[in-house]
Order: C-alpha cells, then structure tokens, then sequence
C-alpha cells in the first residue's frame, strides 16, 4: 500500500511540475507549454529549408568560404583555403570564423573517418609549415579534437591541449597582427586550466589587436563562467563592462545574453524565468544590438541563434519569427552545437516559434522580411 501511495504522489507532483520542466541542452527535445499544436503549423509555408537542408557548418552564410570547403573536400587539395585566408583580413571576425571553420570540417572528416579524415590539412602543414593560415586552422582543429575526443581532465585532453599551445604560439609568430591565434589560445587557457595572471596575458595580446573581437569576448567570457575558473558574478561583470564599454553598432552590447545563457540550470523549474528582469534585460540589450549593428556584421548570425531560443522559451512568438527569417538554413552555431543533431534542435524551436505565432494570429502573409 506504501508503493502505491508513493506512486500516486510521484504522479502528482509530476503533473504539476510537468509543464515547467525545460531542457536546457541535448537532444532530447524540450518541454514548453504553447498555444496549439507545433504539428498543426506548417514551417514551409514561411519558406522555411527542410531540417535534412540545414547547413550545420556555419551560423550564417559565407558563399565565398563554403565553395572553398567544398573544392577542399572533393580535390584534398589544401591550396585554395590558404589562399582564401592569405586574402582575408586579420583583424576581422570573418578570419576567425574561416579558420574555425576550415578546422571544424578536418576534425569532423577524421571523426567520420579515422585515420584517414582530413588528410588536406596534414598535408597542408607539412608541405607549408610556415604558411600562416595552415599553423592557425591546424591550432584551432587540436583544440576542438581535444574537446571532442577526450574528457576535460585527462591525460589525452592535456596533451592535445598543450600541442595545440605550442601551434598556436607558431602561429602568432607567423602572422604577428593576427588575434586568432591568441583567441584560439583562450581556449587552451581554459582547458589548461590558466591562472587569471596567466590568462589576462593572453587577453591583452588579442585586445592589443582587436579590441571589439566579438568571437574573442565570447572565448574569453567561457574562461570567466562558474563552470570553468571563474564564477557568475566574474562572467557576468566581464560581459556587462565589454557591453557598456561598446561603440553604437557594436555587437558586444548582446554579450550579458550569452553569459547568461551560460549560467542557465540544466533543468529550470521556475515557469517564468525566461521572462525575469534579468533574462529580458539581457534579451532586449541583444535585440538592441542585432537592429543597431552592421547588416554584413559576420557576429550577427550568431547573436540571432541565440535570440531564437530565449524568445522561444519566453514565448515572444512574434520576435522569435523574425529572428528565425534572417538566419535559417545555417544552423551551425551556439545553442544547437551543443545537441548531437543541431539541425534536430533548431528545427524543434522553429516549429514552436511557428505554431505559436500561428495561435496569436500571425501568418505567412503578415511576417515581414
């Protein structure tokens, strides 16, 4: 009879938690209440790309680096993405982006395909050591290797890390006007487990170069999270100063959205807690910097991912839809990384952005574009 009662109450206090219940990360799926049903509404009719579309590469588009990636790929001839970093300039995001991306495409081909994946880049290093480009994307792949490969900790993940310290100091001396390689040591500074002293050393070399790097703040503000070597209240003053401290136009100014999504609970059971004084704040100081910033800005698109899914969960159906129209099609950027299927994920929100708008009367035809 004890069981019984055990379970009765287990059902209960299940149902009324139930709906509050939200999954922060992972694949498997989220629970929000909504309006309607999400199979009810019909993405397409937005001109939405189907999820098997979605390009998991980039956050946003970059035609000149995708065609890069594709010749790579087809010939494993490394020549053309080196000629497209020689090209491109130091001091921008779009650098920083391409060398992540050229490295992310070599650590996947070898996870698809052991030993064999991502031969271009092998071949890159050894037939052009000094090639600046070939140094920085080989640094940026042993780190995210490290990430993918091996638990935070071990003696594999140290190791790959402290290769990948020592690339990133040949790369800096490659190209000595290039933040990225100082970034991509922000990284290995957090693996490593760097001291503040430490750290700040690294910092003011890539503020010495760039010092409105969107890509640099976000590497330098996972340093400063609680679950690394800082705490909430350190990631959330280093966001908020770089946000005040920011010229109009600037996408720094949606940096306290990011440090809060850091901090967001795994699981949250509090019903409105996407829509507390904090959240929205930093919501809306994201929302000010997408409508204030350059419409080329190469940061934008990963600032609109992120919106998406605080506006879904806060169920401001309107501006999630008018996020989701900018940068669909590319989902390849944080929070959906961070599922074993990006494209799963993304679509999910898509969908309950859809049928929530749908159930407080927008439509296709009233979106704008």
């Amino acid at each position: 009879m004890e069981i019984l009662w055990f379970l009765i109450a287990l059902g209960l206090l299940f149902g009324v938690l139930g709906p509050y219940l939200l999954r922060r990360r992972g694949g498997g799926g989220i629970r929000l209440a909504v309006p309607g049903s999400p199979d009810a509404a019909d993405p397409e009719a937005y001109g939405f790309v189907r999820q098997e579309d979605q390009d998991v590469r980039l956050p946003g588009a970059d035609d000149e680096l995708l065609h890069v990636l594709d010749v790579v790929q087809a010939t494993q001839d490394w020549g053309a993405a080196s000629r497209l970093l020689a090209a491109t300039a130091k001091d921008g995001e779009v650098r920083w982006q391409r060398v992540q991306a050229f490295a992310g495409a070599a650590s996947l081909e070898l996870q698809e395909r052991p030993g064999v994946g991502g031969a271009w880049l092998r071949a890159w290093r050894a037939e052009a050591p000094k090639d600046a480009g070939g140094a920085a994307v080989h640094a940026e792949f042993l780190v995210q290797q490290a990430w993918r490969s091996s638990a935070a900790g071990t003696d594999d993940f140290r190791i790959i890390l402290e290769e990948a310290r020592k690339v990133t100091e040949e790369a800096a001396l490659l190209a000595p006007g290039d933040p990225v390689p100082y970034i991509t040591q922000l990284a290995v500074a957090r693996g490593l487990g760097y001291g503040h002293e430490q750290f700040d050393q690294v910092w003011a070399q890539v503020i010495d170069r760039a010092p409105q790097h969107m890509g640099a703040h976000l590497a330098a503000l996972h340093y400063w999270c609680e679950k690394w070597h800082g705490s909430r209240e350190e990631a959330d003053h280093f966001a908020t100063t770089a946000a005040a401290r920011a010229p109009r136009g600037s996408l720094l100014a949606a940096l306290p959205l990011f440090a809060v999504y850091e901090h967001v609970p795994d699981v949250v059971l509090v019903q409105d807690f996407f829509r507390t004084a904090v959240v929205a704040k930093a919501m809306d100081g994201a929302l000010y910097a997408v409508h204030s910033a350059r419409p080329d800005d190469p940061m934008l698109a990963h600032v609109r991912h992120l919106l998406v899914w605080f506006l879904v969960r806060a169920e401001r159906w309107a501006e999630a839809m008018h996020q989701l129209v900018k940068v669909d099609g590319h989902v390849g950027a944080v929070p959906w990384t961070f599922s074993g299927d990006p494209a799963a994920e993304f679509t999910v929100f898509r969908n309950l952005a859809v049928a929530g708008y749908e159930a407080n009367g927008g439509s296709p035809a009233t979106l704008p574009r």
